[in-house]
């Protein structure tokens, strides 16, 4: 019996840590997988911001709002006589 004490530990000691072992290793794998995903969807949203920052700079673009504002709304340069200087 005293000789069986010592083997049953070392066996439930070698199947406890196998179990950790495949454990972590699912665990980890698991990990992976979602950093994978994870990475693909930040590359994603990178892929939309440069896409929308050029949207932006058409839309904001100095020859389209002139355009805008002088067939929308109807508005033009002033000429030099309607300019006024105001010093401080």
């Amino acid at each position: 019996m005293s000789r069986l004490l010592p083997f049953g530990f070392l066996l439930f000691a070698v199947l406890g840590s196998s179990a950790g072992l495949v454990y972590t290793k699912h665990y980890g794998r698991k990990l992976f997988v979602e950093l994978q995903s994870l990475q693909q969807a930040k590359d994603g949203l990178i892929t939309e911001f440069g896409r929308l920052q050029l949207e932006q700079s058409a839309w904001s673009a100095h020859g389209r709002v002139e355009n805008i504002a002088r067939e929308q709304l109807q508005m033009s340069v002033p000429g030099i006589d309607a300019v006024e200087m105001i010093e401080k």
